[in-house]
């Protein structure tokens, strides 16, 4: 037969019980902070949304979608609202970042992962980690202060323009440098030292 278990002291048991079911006046503050921090955050983004909603309901009964995406001009002033050059040029710079960031930042990952000794491997990666952290606007007034400046002395003030594109691939590339090799010489070190092994069984150096 089954013997039931008695508290030693009842009075003390129910007090410790509803003590922990009261609400403290602090945490119910705290909670409500957080709550109201929450709610804060996503009704500035259904802001957002609604307002760019609108606007663009409102853009678009006046220019149409083929106007849009096909009109070589992007000057509002005169009422020419292309997105054509825009996309070209996103996508020439991004290339030309590619260009640049995608070689050197492998490079940059192979040297840390299998080559660099572990004091540059632990100085080389916070630098490039800070470097990953620098705003654009740093790297934009580097482009236009420096580097359009240099294409301009190297190539002509009439062949390169003062906003051009090398200029801004360039030094899209260098932005997304420590980023790409960051993430590549993560990406290395984590190869298991199994893999590398059959690796080097079945000939790679």
């Amino acid at each position: 037969m089954k013997q039931k278990l008695v508290p030693l002291y009842p009075e003390e048991e129910r007090g410790l019980l509803s003590f922990g079911k009261r609400s403290r006046p602090g945490e119910t503050l705290i909670q409500s902070f957080l709550f109201f921090c929450a709610a804060i955050s996503i009704f500035t983004t259904l802001g957002i949304i609604v307002v760019l909603g609108t606007e663009s309901l409102s853009f678009f009964k006046e220019v149409t979608l083929w106007e849009f995406f096909t009109t070589t001009a992007w000057q509002p002033t005169i009422g020419q609202f292309g997105i054509l050059p825009l996309l070209s040029s996103t996508l020439v710079t991004s290339f030309l970042a590619m260009l640049v960031a995608l070689p050197l930042g492998l490079g940059v990952a192979i040297y840390l992962a299998e080559y660099a000794s572990e004091r540059m491997r632990e100085t080389l990666k916070p630098i490039l980690e800070v470097l990953a952290g620098v705003p654009t606007i740093v790297y934009g007034y580097f482009a236009l202060t420096v580097v359009t400046p240099f294409l301009r002395g190297l190539f002509g003030s009439e062949t390169v323009e003062v906003y051009n594109t090398l200029s801004a691939g360039l030094v899209m590339g260098i932005l997304i440098l420590p980023l790409i090799s960051s993430m590549c010489e993560d990406a290395l070190s984590s190869v298991p030292r199994s893999l590398r092994e059959a690796a080097y069984a079945m000939g790679a150096t």
